[in-house]
């Protein structure tokens, strides 16, 4: 029997004593987490590529708003899992319910070492690179700004989730409304005074749609706080619905600012586009303005990932007596602290990694991107194995015109799987190895087990 077992026959007969998580977040507390996730670094890079790739105006806004149309697909098929199944190990028990506990151990071990904390330290070093355009540190600043920020807002979230959940509200809050005040700039300039470029390379709209799903990355992180929302069976719907519409919404309004002040064909040439858009308006304080802008926009992702990422450790913890010291909720803060510790200090080595391939942006992506992709498509998959193995359970929320909604979703995410293997370097060979390490690990947790 499991630890996770176990607390379920101690709370059916009342025992104070063992802690679990609390449903303290309210709907406004998740809405501010899945945006803060999702609006990180992403919009300040992509748009120029997608430009590029899109060759007009038009082609541009569309793929923005197909890029929310998919988003929200995937939102739906989560939003059953979350509702139905409101764990707080997320997609680590969709996955064991669905497949077990080898493939839900794998995930976990992926989650823990490569695809959530790769996600923490790539977002703590577009952090570094633009507090470093603000106040320098030395030769390696970003990557003492990354260590800085990782260690710091982890301390944050285990003193105790009020200290979390509010930090990220307040971050998320600036950055909107930074980002809004970038959109009403865009809207109220001309395109006369940009710098002269050659042409876009229109027609790739694969790779073009590659880059907008990015930047939209990070909705499914509802499915790791469903166990803390209050009135859940409502709100987690609510969340992802509300979130991806204001994501869309900004989105949209952010892509139209540039082409707006830029013109499509210097947009798509642009190397830092809204650093290019306030610089031609403002000179150096509109510069230096998108670098405290974007700074703060990383740190809120950055916070709201460490928030969500140490939750699918304690259910490993939970589960695997290899890991049985992540699994205590500490009652008083309500904050799983050991997997938030174990978390942090795996990002931080991988902080160290990124600084001395001295590419530290490029491989983490390349390092995170084919793992991630691999498990997004498997928790499609899982949506349609659990409606058939369990029918009789009740669905506060079902996905409308299944089986098409959860089979276009898993499609999206077969072909973003196949992109990233294509288009990434080394650090995608890493990351599959690390992933397979989990497996020996596994074997011998279950060989221990089988001893005791």
């Amino acid at each position: 029997m499991t630890r996770r077992e176990n607390f379920s026959l101690i709370e059916q007969v009342g025992s104070p004593e063992i802690a679990t998580p609390k449903q303290s977040l309210t709907l406004p507390d998740a809405v501010a987490l899945i945006v803060g996730i999702v609006i990180g670094a992403g919009i300040f890079e992509t748009p120029a590529l997608v430009a590029n790739y899109a060759g007009s105006d038009v082609a541009v806004l569309l793929f923005w708003l197909v890029g929310g149309a998919v988003s929200l697909v995937g939102a739906l098929c989560y939003a059953e899992l979350a509702t139905t199944y409101p764990d707080v190990g997320g997609v680590y028990y969709y996955l064991k319910r669905a497949f077990g506990k080898g493939i839900a151990f794998l995930f976990a071990w992926a989650r823990m070492t490569v695809i959530q904390t790769g996600s923490i330290a790539l977002l703590a070093f577009v952090f570094g690179d633009y507090a470093s355009q603000i106040w320098r540190l030395g030769t390696f600043s970003p990557s003492i700004y990354a260590a800085v920020a990782i260690a710091l807002l982890t301390a944050l979230n285990i003193v105790g989730l009020q200290q979390g959940k509010w930090t990220q509200n307040l971050l998320t809050a600036a950055k909107v409304l930074g980002l809004l005040l970038v959109v009403i700039i865009g809207l109220t300039a001309t395109s006369d005074t940009t710098i002269p470029v050659e042409s876009t390379t229109s027609g790739n709209w694969g790779l073009a749609m590659v880059f907008v799903l990015l930047s939209y990355g990070g909705w499914n992180e509802a499915a790791y706080i469903a166990a803390e929302i209050q009135n859940r069976r409502r709100n987690i719907l609510r969340s992802l619905l509300l979130s991806i519409g204001i994501i869309t919404a900004i989105y949209l309004l952010i892509n139209w600012a540039y082409l707006r002040g830029l013109g499509v064909a210097n947009m798509a040439q642009s190397e830092a586009v809204a650093a290019d858009l306030m610089r031609s308006l403002w000179g150096a304080p509109g510069a230096f303005f998108v670098s405290l802008l974007i700074a703060i926009c990383t740190l809120g992702a950055t916070n709201a990932t460490i928030f969500t990422g140490a939750r699918t450790n304690y259910a490993l913890g939970q589960d695997f007596a290899l890991f049985g010291f992540m699994g205590h909720w500490r009652q008083r803060p309500s904050t799983p602290t050991y997997a938030l510790l174990l978390q942090g200090a795996i990002a931080l080595g991988l902080v160290i990694l990124g600084t001395l391939t001295r590419k530290g942006f490029e491989t983490m992506v390349d390092y995170t991107a084919p793992v991630f992709w691999f498990f997004f498509l498997l928790s499609g998959i899982s949506l349609l194995v659990l409606r058939q193995r369990e029918p009789q359970i009740q669905r506060a929320f079902r996905v409308p015109l299944y089986p098409f909604t959860p089979l276009l979703f898993c499609a999206v995410c077969a072909y973003l799987l196949y992109s990233s293997l294509v288009y990434t370097g080394v650090g995608a060979v890493l990351g599959v190895a690390v992933v397979a390490a989990g497996i020996p690990l596994f074997l011998w947790n279950q060989y221990r087990q089988r001893r005791a």
